[in-house]
């Protein structure tokens, strides 16, 4: 497993991190705790959750099996997040200093933990000013409560706005990103990755394999039946299936993924989530499973390297389908060449 910096931080993560969306929901606690063990062993440091997963259920399941293993917390980098609903009134949600306070107060609970490494606010507050936000946690990590702070689903001025106001109050400044980021997934390659990389911001992708797409287990206009999450729960959003599945694209970019898994012998996943790790910016991949089969296939991206020529490929084929300015071919052709370093 390699490790790298967590943002413009001295804390070191794991190049795969363990997303826990499925802990209490898709996998039940000895599953869960099953997954942990393997993950650990595996090399990984690096575990996220959310307070609202399962209602609260991951952030509980993750704790009780860091009580039931001595040295586990001091060898796993642990993150979470807060800001939708934990409950029925109004102020039960947000980025608010009364919510947020309640909110991490619980999840510290019930992860069983004194601090909390890397707290993250789930997604934009357009209510809340933000100072509010920074202000809390700024004085959060002063006390003690989090170690560092990040943020998920923000855009490109939003998070350049909080790194700024935060460095013009002298505040802790943000250290991570979460954003959805994969092959079929680019757009944040216009204005998010840019903004992160300006503000040395890691990014943590969360959905790298697209929902399942990038695995290769759809089929075009072949509606998904059986062990998918969309076979199992087709009103989940079959709606996107179809959009998905009817663009060209979607299947080119599949394509040349399962052609180079095949000539590689290893699996359409692991391709995928080479691709994403090394990417310019990204710190640490988030990894979602189901069971402990599922993430030791995943986990074999970390020992895949793909060539220039198969990274060439896939970034060429997936490139994002922007044509208006300033985000026509030729911007996006000099705003790769940036991302990568030249000119």
């Amino acid at each position: 497993m390699e490790y790298r910096t967590l943002g413009n931080t001295g804390t070191v993560v794991s190049s795969f991190a363990l997303g826990t969306m499925t802990f209490g929901a898709e996998a039940d606690e000895s599953t869960s705790h099953a997954i942990l063990d393997s993950y650990l062993g595996a090399g990984g440091n690096f575990i996220d959750t959310a307070d609202v997963y399962t209602g609260g259920a991951s952030e509980a399941i993750i704790g009780r099996w860091l009580a039931a293993r001595p040295g586990a917390r001091d060898a796993v980098v642990l993150a979470s997040k807060g800001r939708f609903p934990m409950g029925g009134h109004p102020n039960d949600v947000g980025t608010s200093r009364r919510h947020l306070t309640r909110a991490l107060d619980e999840s510290l609970r019930r992860l069983g933990v004194e601090q909390i490494d890397l707290y993250q606010m789930h997604a934009w507050d357009p209510i809340t000013p933000l100072e509010e936000t920074l202000r809390f946690l700024h004085d959060a990590v002063t006390a003690g409560k989090i170690g560092y702070y990040g943020f998920s689903n923000f855009l490109g001025w939003q998070l350049s706005k909080a790194v700024y106001l935060a460095k013009a109050q002298g505040w802790n400044l943000p250290v991570s990103l979460q954003p959805q980021y994969s092959l079929l997934v680019r757009d944040i390659e216009l204005e998010i990755v840019p903004a992160a990389l300006d503000a040395g911001v890691g990014l943590l992708p969360w959905s790298p394999l697209a929902g399942g797409w990038l695995s290769g287990k759809y089929k075009r206009d072949v509606a998904p039946v059986g062990a998918t999450r969309l076979g199992e729960d087709p009103n989940r959003g079959m709606e996107a299936w179809s959009e998905r599945n009817a663009s060209p694209r979607t299947w080119d970019v599949v394509g040349v993924v399962t052609d180079i898994a095949a000539s590689r012998d290893v699996s359409a996943a692991q391709v995928a989530l080479a691709w994403t790790a090394a990417r310019p910016g990204v710190a640490s991949v988030i990894l979602g499973a189901r069971t402990t089969a599922q993430l030791a296939e995943n986990l074999g991206a970390a020992s895949l390297a793909l060539t220039p020529r198969e990274t060439g490929q896939l970034t060429l084929v997936s490139e994002p389908q922007v044509g208006v300015y300033p985000y026509g071919p030729k911007a996006q052709e000099q705003r790769s060449r940036k991302i990568a370093g030249g000119r």
